[in-house]
């Protein structure tokens, strides 16, 4: 008796998109989080929502590679990119915890550029979410992910030196330095999922 496959389930696209759709999100609420005058706690209790809601759509991610016979591309890369969009995520409901719990009322006008960094990422990984159907026109969106991790490390940097110049208060510069990690982090973590989709852009072509 002749095996019977089921048919490729491409709703994996779908569900990375949605996942990049999330990322968007939060880093608008990462923005608003660090303007001067917000309301803190609401936009923290925004992103926890948002969080939650980034989550569901990883488990949905993984509960459908545990019940699909034929993925559309390998189970261990459809984890990959998941996990990494997740991070994402985890990293920007990080920071924004970090600046409620740490009650830092100014910024230097640095991070902004880091926030910054992080809005565009999140949007260029929006929109190369739907390309991995054809896996086309790809390449940019991984070369454009590394020039703005680049110039988010240079950023990151002169941050660093800015809070040791002695401008600081000691107790400032440690809970300035946590926030900018985190910030950094998830900028890191843009990088690791546009490596992870060239990664699959290659093995697929």
């Amino acid at each position: 008796m002749a095996l019977r496959f089921r048919p490729t389930d491409n709703s994996f696209y779908d569900l990375f998109a949605e996942s990049a759709q999330h990322l968007v999100l939060g880093a608008g609420l990462l923005a608003e989080m660090l303007a001067d005058g917000s309301d803190r706690k609401a936009i923290a209790a925004r992103m926890r929502d948002a969080e939650h809601d980034a989550d569901e759509t990883t488990h949905a991610i993984v509960r459908r590679v545990n019940t699909t016979f034929v993925t559309p591309i390998d189970r261990e890369d459809i984890y990959a990119l998941a996990s990494g969009l997740d991070d994402i995520m985890d990293f920007m409901d990080e920071t924004v915890d970090m600046v409620l719990l740490y009650e830092v009322e100014k910024f230097p006008k640095e991070f902004a550029n880091q926030v910054e960094v992080i809005q565009r990422c999140a949007e260029l990984t929006v929109e190369a979410m739907p390309k991995l159907r054809s896996m086309g026109d790809l390449e940019e969106y991984w070369i454009e992910i590394n020039r703005l991790e680049n110039a988010g490390d240079k950023s990151y940097r002169r941050i660093l030196a800015k809070l040791f110049s002695g401008s600081y208060e000691a107790l400032e510069v440690l809970k300035l330095k946590d926030i900018v990690d985190s910030l950094e982090a998830a900028i890191d973590a843009f990088e690791r999922v546009a490596n992870i989709v060239e990664q699959i852009a290659v093995k697929e072509s």
